[in-house]
């Protein structure tokens, strides 16, 4: 007799799924860039080494402030070229060279044929004489008696100049996944011999900037909708600061373990709001417009100060606590250095990977309570920014900018106290797994890539590894990247 033996079918994923996992991940090499470039802005303002600063005293500081901060603005200004190249070569396989220059290519033809398309899609500015013979009547009246100042003063405002297309950093975004995608498809064709000059991935610039056309052209026909939609979605999340901000930081927390959470940053972080600053340079997003002075910014950054610098080493230190004695001291040192990274940097995925998985329920409860810190300071009025995460750096960085920030540390100080209790309770009451709790047949430190039982009856409970972001406490498709707040 003929025994079959049944082939074991893999389980498919979400369609999908594993792509936006990768754009989330490639999301983080542009965002590498913001600490540079939010140093360098932040020590050349006035109140830095600028004129209210150190250069009052010391006036041969005064250029060294200009050249930071105009290194720093650099960046700022070509944050979507920036996020083109770096989410092309994040996302791409194999990427080299070519992948970064298609990016570039593609983003220089994008941003030129949608400048070209502008005046057909959005209207063309009122001429000079046009501008005028909308004047105050009276202001013309006084100008043909001499006075000319209130005539001059009108027309100094204008004319207007003409309003372009602007798809910001998702501009940026979408160019960049198209040249990582042409890359993947062009970089090995074989052409003619007469065009084998162009050929492999000579080829993958040449056809990123022909799709770039293609999408500035489509992307112009649907601006007008897409502003529309756009503003009227930023307007509700930036105008119901609580709710949006509640909401958001939930959200934020829970899509961490999916690695989605960049994908969510990057519309508040840096595409929500404007803000004109004296120079008259145009800034959008929490991040610039909050390091530009913005008062009104920060609505999606403040909250993650009192959660990252306080109620996370709070709950590091819970677990050390629930630890069993003869693991406590080993729970200590990986938990403490966790808790120390979090404190001074603002990089949690350490600490939270170490509970994320084998004690699920707290991370539910840590996502809610970080959308309450969000929605409390907004509610409060409180503001304060970062440029890579809400660690101490950028806390003390960005003190003399923030307001109120001295109501950081007290609320962050209550917000340590819930998190400490109530994890302590939770794990306690609910026998939860957390490091250093692991059933007696189970050794703190063993390799979890050793052979496990094999009997039908039992099955080992799931280790712990020394590592707080260990493998056991990961999906297998998420890298912890140790980058900026998601």
């Amino acid at each position: 007799m003929t025994s079959a033996t049944a082939t074991p079918t893999a389980k498919k994923g979400i369609p999908g799924f594993a792509q936006l996992q990768r754009v989330g991940r490639s999301l983080m090499l542009p965002i590498a860039s913001l600490p540079a470039a939010a140093l360098l802005l932040r020590l050349g303002q006035a109140d830095m080494l600028g004129a209210d600063g150190a250069a009052g005293t010391f006036s041969w500081l005064q250029p060294v402030a200009d050249v930071l901060a105009s290194a720093g603005n650099a960046l700022f200004a070509n944050l979507a070229l920036l996020f083109a190249v770096g989410v092309a070569v994040g996302y791409a396989k194999k990427a080299d060279g070519s992948t970064g220059l298609a990016a570039v290519i593609g983003y220089l033809v994008f941003k030129g044929v949608s400048d070209a398309l502008s005046p057909y899609v959005l209207g063309k500015p009122d001429t000079p004489a046009q501008f005028l013979a909308g004047a105050d009547p009276s202001a013309l009246a006084a100008a043909t008696d001499g006075d000319f100042l209130d005539l001059v003063t009108t027309a100094i405002t204008g004319p207007p100049t003409q309003q372009l297309i602007d798809y910001g950093v998702l501009g940026g975004i979408v160019i960049g996944l198209t040249a990582a995608l042409m890359f993947q498809r062009y970089s090995r064709i074989k052409l003619p011999a007469y065009l084998a000059f162009f050929g492999g991935r000579r080829f993958v610039p040449i056809v990123t900037a022909a799709a770039a056309i293609l999408i500035a052209v489509v992307g112009s026909l649907i601006y007008p909708w897409f502003d529309a939609g756009f503003t009227a979605a930023g307007e509700w999340v930036t105008g119901s600061t609580v709710l949006g901000a509640f909401v958001y930081g939930t959200v934020n927390r829970l899509l961490v373990p999916i690695g989605l959470h960049h994908l969510l940053n990057s519309l508040p972080w840096f595409q929500f709001g404007d803000y004109t600053d004296a120079s008259g340079a145009v800034w959008h997003g929490d991040i610039a417009r909050f390091l530009h002075g913005d008062p009104t910014a920060g609505t999606f950054m403040t909250g993650f100060f009192p959660i990252f610098m306080f109620a996370l080493p709070a709950a590091a230190l819970a677990i050390i606590h629930t630890a069993k004695p003869k693991n406590r001291k080993l729970i200590g040192g990986i938990m403490g250095s966790a808790a120390l990274v979090a404190f001074v940097t603002g990089v949690t995925e350490p600490l939270e990977f170490a509970f994320m998985y084998v004690a699920y329920p707290l991370y539910a409860i840590h996502a809610v309570l970080t959308g309450t810190s969000l929605a409390l300071v907004n509610a409060l009025g409180i503001k304060s920014g970062f440029g890579f995460s809400a660690g101490a750096i950028d806390y003390v960085l960005n003190f003399r900018i923030a307001t109120m920030p001295l109501w950081i540390i007290v609320i962050g100080l209550a917000y340590g106290a819930v998190y400490y209790f109530l994890f302590r309770f939770v794990i306690t009451r609910w026998n939860l797994r957390t490091p250093g709790r692991e059933d007696e047949d189970s050794t703190v430190g063993t390799d979890p890539a050793a052979t496990p039982e094999t009997s039908t009856d039992q099955k080992r409970p799931p280790e712990v590894s020394p590592s707080p972001a260990g493998p056991e406490a990961r999906d297998p498709g998420e890298k912890p990247d140790g980058g900026a707040v998601r």
